[in-house]
Formats: structure tokens, sequence, C-alpha cells
């Protein structure tokens, strides 16, 4: 298997560590990343890429605005606190986003404005994700909850909140009518909202991250114990496991590629690890690719063979 090893271009323009980084719906042509300077960054990588190639200086957009770095399209700035988490629809005209504001916003893409700002949670948001087509917003917190948003409503109060967590939620990601949610707990929740069911797996060490595999039957699980574990979906049974990073004291969140043939992660010490899904044999390992602080987040981009990483030099 070729993995894409060789790096394309580096988004610049953040003045603190990035905790999220997403690429958008479609064709995937541009990369959402938020940042603890509580900013959201909309770029484009091909023009980051043809900057470098070119060694072009950064673009200033007015005689009174300041210089953007190669790539960046946009700033969004509404957060009061660092954002840690966001999702865009498949259509790409709205995002969400979360963090320590303990609020959930909603996005305008075009305009830069916001179209919600939920309030409810009760300690800083770590995770969202859309459902139902992009209807709906649903948000995990510090504060143990579960909460699902109408975007078509104007109410200010969720459609339901999901209380079963016993500590902080760290990662959801909505599939079809199923919430997965990875908790601080140890525990994986799958809520069926058909049946009005809530399934529960204990993995036994706090999870950071959780992605559920394209054909629904497995689940990659990423904790503080430094592995991640690939998961059967139905019966829970272990089907493999993978290490050689470090994972011990922040949240990293982990990313299945490639159709599902690859899983990357980063690490505290720094460095980034590809491996086999099937085989759990290391690809590709990335030394020092954000001058060795943590390696916070990744994203593959579905359409094409590239991926992006976030960490704590404030570059992807």
């Amino acid at each position: 298997m070729q993995f894409p090893a060789k790096k394309t271009a580096s988004l610049t323009g953040h003045t603190g560590p990035v905790h999220c980084v997403k690429f958008s719906g479609g064709q995937g042509q541009y990369v959402l990343t938020g940042s603890s300077d509580r900013n959201i960054h909309l770029y484009n990588p091909a023009k980051a890429a043809a900057a470098e190639t070119e060694d072009v200086a950064p673009a200033k957009f007015s005689s009174n605005s300041k210089t953007y770095a190669p790539g960046l399209i946009t700033k969004y700035s509404a957060h009061g606190y660092e954002v840690l988490d966001l999702d865009v629809t498949e259509d790409n005209a709205r995002f969400t986003s979360v963090g320590g504001d303990r609020q959930v916003f909603l996005w305008d893409v075009a305009k830069g404005q916001t179209l919600r700002r939920w309030a409810g949670h009760n300690g800083r948001v770590n995770a969202v994700s859309f459902g139902a087509g992009g209807d709906v917003v649903v948000s995990g917190s510090f504060d143990a909850t579960v909460r699902i948003w109408d975007c078509k409503s104007q109410s200010t109060k969720p459609i339901q909140v999901l209380d079963e967590a016993r500590d902080s939620v760290s990662s959801i990601q909505v599939a079809g009518h199923e919430i997965v949610v990875g908790s601080v707990d140890g525990r994986i929740r799958i809520y069926d909202l058909r049946m009005g069911m809530v399934y529960v797996d204990v993995i036994g060490h706090s999870i950071t991250s959780v992605q559920q595999t394209r054909d629904g039957n497995a689940l990659l699980v990423s904790t503080l114990d430094s592995r991640i574990r690939l998961m059967d979906k139905g019966s829970g049974q272990l089907l493999q496991s993978y290490s050689g990073h470090v994972n011990s004291d922040y949240r990293i969140l982990s990313a299945l590629g490639l159709a599902d043939a690859v899983v990357v992660s980063g690490s505290e010490d720094g460095r980034l690890l590809a491996w086999d899904l099937l085989e759990a044999k290391v690809l590709h390992r990335f030394e020092a690719p954000h001058a060795g602080k943590v390696a916070s987040a990744v994203a593959f981009n579905g359409t094409k063979k590239e991926w992006a990483s976030a960490g704590g030099d404030g570059k992807c």
C-alpha cells in the first residue's frame, strides 16, 4: 500500500495550538481548523502548496486588512475561549463549532456569521457533529451530557438530553439514526434513536476519540493507555490493537483513511504514526511534523489520497 507520506503544504496563521481539523464536504478541497487562539480558519490547501512552490508573499486583502497566511481564505471569530471541535455540512453551506464557551455555534460559511448560539451545557463542549443531513447538531460536553439541537427551529432548548455518561464526553459521531459517543468514563455508548435504546461497551480506559468504519461494523477507539483499538460494533470483541504512539494525558483524535485501509494518529511526543488496519503494522512514522509538540488531531480527505494533521505548533 502506498501511503501518502509527502508533505504538500503547511497551513499557518494560528497563534496557538490547533485542536481540530476537518476537510470540507464534497471533494474536500478546503480545510477548517479550530485553535486555542479562539479562531476558526478556512484554508485552500492547493493555494498554500502553490505559494510554497512559488515562494510568494502572503496575501493582503486590503490596505486596512491584516496579512493572511498562504492558502488562508478567511477567519471566523466569535468564540471567547478555545475551539475544541467542529463539523461541516456536506454541501459546505454551514459548519458548527464548540469549545470552552459552553455554547454550540452554527455558522453560515459564506457570510461568516453565526446563525445560532445554543447554550445549556454546564462545562466546556468537547465534541460536535451534524446529523439528519445537517438538520440537527449533536454536542458532547465536560458536563457528561450529549445534547441534540434543531437547526430549523428558533428554540434555544435542546430536542433531547442524553445523560448516561458518568464523566466528560470526549467524542461524538452521528451515523444515520445512531449516535456513537466516547467518554472519559471508559465506555462507548451507541444511542439508537429509532429504537430508543442505548448500547454500552466497556473499554476500561478513558476514551479520547471514536470513529465508525464506513461499513458500520466496527469502531476505532483511542484511549489514554497509549493504545488504539478496533472493536466489533455488534459483539464488542477486540478485532485489532495499534500501539507505538504516546497518549496518556491529552485528547488525541485518531482517524481512518484510504477507504478504511489505514489508521493514523498523533502522539504526545510529537510524532505521527500510520498503521495498516488489518495487520496493525506501522506503515510510516513522522518524527517531528509539529516541531516536536503534541500532534493532537488528524483528518482524511474522503475523495482524495491526502490527509491533514494539527498540532501544538499552531500549524496543519
